[in-house]
């Protein structure tokens, strides 16, 4: 009987073995982007070698995150990868975003500030478009849930008060934070954004929900409507105008 040969190795297994061992020893320290970006094609690409398709993407995307945040149809241009090996580069994301939304879920958000400003800055630093968000907190201050609301253009989202304020009592919120991103990167308050923040407080106020923050996501960091003292301006303003 004669006996099935074996495969030879694929080009390039001894090299992905040892990329999975240096990860499982140090983490991510010391590596490139490039090989980080070929350990998550090797997630869903069991007999091929990754680092020729990791580098062009790194060249046609610019930087690890355009790559990350690349649509799908676009990374299937890259030779090498198609609809099955871009499966680890959009599942680690996706991963990640659930895990920082979960540490922030059913906590207080207002004293986890730094698992707040993470989660918001996984979910709208790198949008291309201006999203406006709401995370609700019952009256002890705990999240309850978020959701973007509002997406818009490259330069402004129409944000209807009424709307949001809608969406705060079906989700029975006592209070609520809002986000936006600032697809400019520069998280610079405009007069918009002034002039919506201050609307959104008369409206939420009306109906007993208290709006503590307005934060601003941009590449550049993010800009907080409480730490600059807007937000107790605007409710002292609008308590003044009821009186």
């Amino acid at each position: 009987m004669v006996q099935d040969e074996k495969k030879p190795p694929h080009k390039g297994a001894g090299h992905r073995r040892r990329l999975r061992d240096r990860f499982l020893q140090s983490g991510l320290d010391g590596f490139h982007d490039y090989e980080v970006i070929e350990l998550l094609l090797t997630l869903a690409t069991p007999r091929k070698d990754c680092k020729d398709a990791a580098k062009a993407a790194m060249t046609r995307f610019k930087s690890f995150q355009g790559v990350l945040d690349a649509a799908p149809e676009d990374l299937c241009q890259v030779p090498g990868i198609g609809p099955t090996t871009l499966f680890g580069i959009k599942l680690v994301p996706a991963v990640c975003q659930r895990y920082l939304k979960q540490q922030l879920e059913g906590k207080t958000a207002l004293a986890n500030s730094k698992a707040l400003f993470d989660y918001l800055d996984h979910t709208l630093r790198d949008r291309k478009r201006e999203c406006f968000m709401a995370i609700y907190l019952d009256a002890k201050n705990r999240v309850i849930a978020d959701e973007i609301l509002f997406v818009g253009t490259v330069t402004a989202s129409a944000v209807y008060p009424r709307e949001v304020v809608k969406a705060a009592l079906a989700h029975t919120a006592a209070a609520v934070i809002f986000a936006h991103n600032h697809p400019s990167g520069d998280p610079t308050p405009s007069p918009d954004d002034m002039a919506i923040t201050r609307r959104l407080v008369q409206a939420c106020s009306l109906m007993g929900i208290t709006v503590h923050e307005h934060l601003i996501v941009g590449a550049e960091g993010y800009y907080s409507f409480a730490d600059h003292g807007h937000m107790a301006r605007i409710k002292r303003e609008a308590s003044e105008s009821d009186s």
